[in-house]
């Protein structure tokens, strides 16, 4: 190769990482906590030597990092998507009687909760892609019918950590106006404060923390197995799950999270708990410590001491390589003899929360 050559490919090197550069400070990537914000998160017991660590030692195993890309883009991929889109209903949220008391989910693990008078939006995911990349990952057909416009205003938002398909920023910057108060893991607030929302209504919770929304309704801030980032640099802010409890029902949401001692520990504590949403897709033999397989869902399930499951993480994005309806086909077969009940409605579809819980069709069958 001639030294000519080499020039042209060394240029071409340095603009592609200037351009990555000026990329990543774009306002979509968020801002690193800094000022009085990083000194309290210096203070967690959780965050140490510049990081935030997991209770049990959690890493990403991948034993050949473009082997395994090459795998999920280019083989392998049947099944992964729906080959049609999938059903939906459309449920009118800006006029739901107040006193009914349902859950509302989206596909992936956004989901809107009214309970006891107030609204609760989780991870909003409402865009088209869920990453910075304006072609990869797309959303299944017919999963993004409900957007930023039909969502009434929000009591509380919840947001379980600041990845790309939990913290989707078109999403929540549609939602401004409708947002009266924020609650986040430590330093997600830095993003929302970036974005132009108002400081005052963020807060933001270290693990065993809680808020009251008001004296009848509290969110509290708990430990999961995962990590965080949006840029090249991870863990610097918190990833949590969280609980959702009045004095008549009790609503875990896992967020994202390989399965851990905390299940236990929070069943324990809390336990019963009327209803737990659980990752249960995207699950990969490469990152078994940081998703969960399905037999490890219905065993935190049980840990949790659930009197229903609602499996999340899935039927809206392909993040792994398994069929996307195969944790509604195992956890089915799994759950029967279960202690608790599998819940699997449709996208948009109510949930009642009250006990014993209805069943819902197998809508993903001859799909």
């Amino acid at each position: 190769m001639n030294m000519g050559i080499i020039k042209k490919i060394a240029a071409l090197l340095v603009l592609a990482v200037i351009l990555v550069v000026f990329y990543v400070q774009t306002p979509m990537f968020g801002k690193r906590p800094s000022g009085e914000r990083l000194s309290r998160i210096e203070k967690s017991p959780n965050y140490v030597d510049g990081s935030f660590r997991n209770l049990e030692e959690t890493s990403i195993t991948l034993s050949c990092p473009l082997k395994t890309g090459f795998k999920f883009f280019f083989k392998n991929r049947k099944g992964q998507r729906p080959s049609v889109p999938l059903p939906t209903i459309k449920t009118d949220l800006k006029n739901l009687d107040r006193d009914e008391n349902v859950l509302i989910w989206f596909g992936h693990s956004s989901y809107f909760i009214q309970l006891s008078g107030k609204r609760i939006l989780v991870d909003p995911l409402f865009s088209e892609v869920s990453s910075p990349f304006p072609f990869f990952p797309r959303v299944f057909a017919g999963t993004n019918v409900y957007n930023a416009e039909d969502m009434p205003e929000i009591d509380c938002l919840i947001i379980t950590h600041d990845h790309w398909d939990h913290l989707d920023y078109e999403t929540v910057l549609k939602l401004k106006s409708k947002v009266k108060k924020i609650v986040c893991p430590l330093g997600v607030g830095s993003h929302f404060e970036y974005w132009g929302f108002d400081k005052n209504i963020i807060v933001e919770t270290d693990w065993d923390e809680s808020v009251s929304i008001d004296k009848y309704l509290i969110v509290r801030c708990l430990p999961a197995r995962h990590f965080s980032g949006r840029r090249f640099s991870r863990n610097k802010t918190l990833w949590a799950s969280f609980l959702i409890e009045t004095p008549t029902f009790k609503i875990y949401v896992g967020g994202d999270g390989g399965y851990g001692a905390h299940f236990a520990k929070i069943g324990e504590k809390f336990g019963p708990i009327d209803l737990v949403a659980l990752d249960c897709g995207q699950h990969n033999k490469n990152w078994p410590l940081i998703h969960m397989s399905i037999k490890e869902a219905t065993k935190a399930a049980k840990d949790l001491r659930a009197t229903a499951l609602l499996p999340v993480h899935i039927c809206k994005l392909c993040l792994a390589n398994h069929p996307w309806n195969e944790p509604l086909e195992e956890l089915s077969e799994l759950s029967k003899d279960a202690s608790f009940e599998l819940l699997t409605p449709m996208i948009g579809e109510k949930v009642k929360l009250k006990t014993p819980f209805e069943r819902f069709k197998k809508w993903w069958k001859n799909l």
